[in-house]
């Protein structure tokens, strides 16, 4: 009897033991899941930093490369205007040109005797030349003062277009952009048969374009083209309609 209940107290034990080995593994088990998820957890938020490290990368980029997008469209307009300032300064210097006794009009101080012999004017008469020295000389006031005596003295003068024409281009130097677009257009409606009339034209096209009436500049640049198609100054107006 005694004998049997041994056994019995040994497989009890056995059957203890045997229970609590298998919950040990699983316990074990358990521990080593729980570390393989915060080892994956870890990863995963490491991850995630990485993404957003990259992201924040990506953005950056984008946007340098549309900041330089923007500067190249920039520097490009400049060139334009760059370009456009030195056909306005190449077509000034050729609309400039004067025979050769005017050659000394950088003198500002004119010999103050008359050198147009009575009928037909043979040359730019003194007056003119002195107020077309001011411009030269960058003295704009000076000029347009010149200039506006010499027209109301001489109002049927076969300067008093070009006279006119110096108007406004002194004051398209000075930024004066309205007195300018006066003095063009009146240029273009009161001598419709001068030689600076496609000059006047186009002043009067880059004032009205700079005034940001692109329409009206529009219509002067192409009334030039169809009015004055080999001149100069419809090559220039062609270039501007180009760029616009």
């Amino acid at each position: 009897m005694v004998s049997g209940i041994s056994r019995i107290a040994c497989l009890v034990s056995c059957l203890v033991l045997v229970s609590c080995a298998s919950n040990d593994l699983m316990v074990k088990r358990q521990s080593e899941a729980d570390a393989k998820i915060e080892r994956l957890n870890q990863v995963e938020n490491v991850n995630m930093l990485r993404m957003n490290e990259l992201s924040g990368q990506v953005q950056a980029l984008d946007d340098q490369s549309k900041n330089s997008a923007a500067l190249i469209k920039q520097l490009q307009s400049a060139i334009q205007e760059l370009r456009v300032s030195q056909d306005e300064l190449k077509s000034l210097i050729a609309a400039s040109s004067v025979p050769p006794d005017v050659q000394a009009v950088h003198k500002i101080e004119v010999v103050n005797q008359d050198p147009t012999p009575k009928g037909k004017e043979s040359g730019p008469p003194a007056d003119y030349l002195k107020a077309f020295g001011f411009y030269s000389a960058n003295n704009f006031p000076a000029a347009i003062d010149g200039f506006e005596a010499f027209l109301k003295r001489n109002p049927k003068s076969e300067f008093a277009a070009n006279a006119s024409y110096w108007i406004g281009e002194c004051y398209y130097s000075q930024s004066d952009l309205a007195k300018a677009r006066a003095s063009f257009q009146r240029t273009v409606d009161n001598y419709p048969k001068s030689s600076k009339m496609p000059d006047a034209m186009l002043k009067l096209g880059y004032t009205l374009a700079a005034m940001k009436e692109k329409d009206k500049a529009q219509s002067v640049f192409e009334s030039l083209i169809k009015s004055y198609p080999g001149s100069p100054a419809a090559i220039k107006a062609r270039e501007r309609l180009s760029v616009n």
